[in-house]
């Protein structure tokens, strides 16, 4: 008996043995991150957590910290990185006068606070989100789904749980008693391409819908790419393609998304969508002319029956009243028609005209949604990713190398969302902070960024990576906390200059011995000469704007082609972020400096320097537009009357910076040298200052001045420093 009982105690310790074997020989992105402790250190440069992590990082590889940033550098920078805009010549004056430790954690805390914060959060998230406000392909027709874009930007200003903005995203409209944000949410997974061209078959095109859905999922929430198991196993990471196929059933209980109009090869963007809410006297005002519109149409329809059947009409007129659709002909016809026999029923028509007209103009406007089907869909492998060829049936499952699906949890889309952001779940907590370490520091922590498989780099600070995971979970999901966290840091706080040495040794700068140097993003390049002219307009939400681009570019060969209405209002200078986003042919602008037409999910957009960069800058309309109106602020904001008082306030507004003494000399003598011309070529001012469409001189400027001021604005606005993150 002895015997067994010791046989059974090794028997069980070789099977712990064999457990604890196989747990540690799995891929580090699938184990369960734990915190780490603090690394001792004998030093007083960390500011806070993140630095005991980094600092041994340098220590090894040889390198030290750099010094900290210049104050101005440093506010300009946390402007850029929390609300994607500068401060002004106010903010940095004020800020000089103090540049203590608590005042700048006051103005970090001020920014989170900020609406702008939103503003600025949503836009790499929409790329994510693949957010566009067209259908994509060919047609590339628009559709309404800004509501899910101001849901983001409400949702990171409101300082939402990041696991209830997961949630919310895949399974609002499952939530009980679900809100009308919450089914807002769900637009997350309704912004994938939709193909209306002619022939197209309308359960691949659904099918295609799913396979994205699925696909983004996994990129932004796992980090993993999905995708390389929906024709055949992962041939890297721990994924079979019935895993696949699993998940899939998790989104396949949606309708079709495309309609056919009429009899022929044509089809048009269909599915769920809800109407966004109203205020009472709206609604009520809806209502009142919806039963108008309706008895009026009903007198409309009488009327035309009553003519139809009349003993002797004439036999044409009779015959186009008996059809449902009228050609252009026949329209004019009857008008013709009734205009002179029946002038009733013109008046009519033209009552129920106008009613429609104010009804359609009261009508709420809508917003894509996702909504599960009463009866749900079989699932089945589809052999080599093809919709035509499928194979066994499978059931709602997650990857089994991943934590298990809780009994409690329903297995639909809610219970995938709750998998998603249990506490157990390995990658969401890490893969999220990263993307923010990466946004903020110009590298993340993985540098692939999409794939934490065993394709991915290995971690740079692994413990800090898990660190950060486990911090983010135990604050309570928050967004605005982790971001604090790294711009208190002093690994954030350092200067961005570049020695030989620091490029030599660590030319990506992985270990951030430096802060980074970055282009700003296409969306901020514009938002912040917005905001260095003046012109910025801080109304949020609503409808995708129109402001100038060169003409013709949404020219294309196909039906319903929409229009490029340039706006002359404040819509004209609203942030990048709310410009209509065309896939066919996205803002020109944007698309010079690197934004995707966003088809697919986008994590990381590439950084490039073109000529085409510094033309747009130069002579695009909207640019133009602001370097005049940053030359008419400058004369009406610097304080003193010299040039030299107007140059200051110029280089903090463009540079958050004083000039140098070379760059004043420089700047003063070619203001002089310009003044000087368009004193003695009046036509010539005139021409510049009035020849911008959207901004009009302040009455009592000198023209001269001002036409002089403008090659001034146009030089700050073009710098590399301007439309840099350092």
């Amino acid at each position: 008996m002895r015997t067994c009982m010791l046989m059974g105690i090794l028997w069980m310790a070789t099977a712990m043995n064999g457990a604890e074997a196989k747990l540690a020989d799995r891929h580090w992105a699938y184990q369960k991150p734990i915190r780490p402790a603090l690394p001792r250190m004998d030093s007083d440069w960390p500011r806070n957590a993140i630095d005991f992590f980094v600092l041994p990082r340098l220590e090894t590889n040889k390198l030290q910290p750099s010094p900290a940033a210049p104050s101005e550098q440093l506010l300009r920078r946390v402007h850029l990185d929390l609300i994607g805009l500068p401060p002004s010549p106010a903010v940095l004056d004020a800020f000089l006068a103090n540049p203590s430790d608590a005042a700048y954690e006051k103005i970090v805390d001020g920014l989170l606070k900020s609406k702008r914060y939103g503003e600025r959060w949503a836009r790499p998230w929409l790329d994510l989100a693949r957010y566009a406000d067209s259908n994509g392909f060919q047609a590339d027709q628009l559709r309404d789904s800004w509501a899910y874009r101001d849901w983001v930007i409400d949702a990171f200003n409101a300082g939402m749980p990041f696991n209830q903005f997961v949630i919310e995203q895949i399974a609002g409209d499952l939530l009980p008693k679900a809100t009308a944000a919450q089914r807002i949410a769900t637009g997350f997974h309704r912004t994938p391409t939709c193909n209306v061209e002619a022939g197209v078959h309308p359960e691949e095109n659904r099918f295609n819908q799913v396979v994205d859905r699925v696909n983004t999922t996994g990129t932004v929430f796992l980090g993993t790419t999905l995708e390389c198991a929906q024709c055949h196993d992962h041939k890297y990471d721990p994924i079979a393609m019935k895993e696949y196929y699993s998940l899939f059933a998790f989104f396949n209980n949606t309708p079709l998304e495309v309609k056919q109009l009429g009899k022929g090869v044509t089809w048009d963007f269909y599915g769920p969508t809800m109407d966004l809410p109203i205020d009472e006297t709206r609604a009520a005002k809806l209502k009142t002319l919806g039963a108008k519109k309706d008895a009026a149409q009903k007198r409309v329809k009488d009327l035309r029956k009553n003519l139809a059947e009349e003993p002797n009409p004439p036999k044409n007129i009779a015959a186009i009243l008996r059809k449902a659709n009228w050609s252009k002909k026949e329209k004019a016809t009857l008008e013709k028609h009734f205009k002179t026999k029946y002038p009733i029923l013109k008046k009519e028509e033209l009552k129920l005209l106008a009613l429609a007209k104010q009804f359609n103009t009261l009508k709420p406007p809508t917003t894509l949604v996702m909504v599960e089907r009463a009866k749900p869909r079989e699932t089945h492998v589809m052999r080599r990713g093809s919709y035509l060829s499928p194979g066994d049936a499978v059931a709602s499952e997650t990857p089994t190398a991943l934590h298990p699906f809780k009994k409690n949890w329903p297995r639909n889309r809610l219970g995938l969302a709750r998998w998603l952001v249990d506490a157990d779940n390995p990658l969401v907590a890490r893969v999220t902070v990263n993307r923010w370490w990466a946004e903020i520091m110009g590298r993340g922590l993985v540098a692939t960024q999409e794939d934490f498989g065993k394709q991915s780099e290995p971690p740079t600070h692994p413990k800090l990576l898990d660190w950060l995971a486990v911090e983010f979970m135990e604050r309570g999901w928050s967004m605005k906390h982790i971001h604090k966290l790294i711009v208190m840091s002093a690994t954030y706080r350092q200067s961005s200059r570049v020695t030989p040495a620091l490029l030599a040794t660590d030319a990506v700068n992985k270990f951030y011995a430096r802060a980074p140097r970055l282009r700003m993003s296409a969306e901020m390049v514009r938002d912040n000469a917005l905001t260095i002219s003046g012109l910025l307009s801080t109304k949020m939400h609503g409808p995708p704007i129109y402001p100038p681009q060169p003409g013709n570019i949404w020219r294309h060969v196909g039906r319903n082609a929409p229009k490029f209405n340039v706006a002359t209002d404040e819509n004209r200078f609203r942030r990048g972020l709310y410009v209509v986003w065309r896939r066919g042919a996205p803002y020109a602008s944007f698309v010079n400096f690197d934004a995707p037409d966003r088809g697919t999910c986008v994590v990381q957009r590439p950084r490039t320097n073109t000529p085409l960069q510094a033309l747009t800058l130069m002579n695009d309309e909207a640019y133009v537009e602001m370097a005049l109106a940053f030359a008419g602020r400058v004369l009406a904001e610097a304080k003193g009357d010299g040039p030299e008082a107007k140059i200051e306030f110029a280089f903090k507004a463009a540079l958050s910076r004083s000039p140098r003494p070379a760059e004043l000399k420089f700047v003063k003598s070619l203001l002089l040298k310009r003044h000087a011309f368009f004193e003695k070529n009046t036509k010539a001012a005139a021409e510049i200052i009035g020849g911008i469409k959207g901004w009009k001189a302040p009455k009592g400027l000198d023209a001269a001045e001002l036409a002089a001021w403008f090659f001034i604005a146009n030089i700050l606005l073009n710098l590399d420093e301007t439309i840099t993150k350092q």
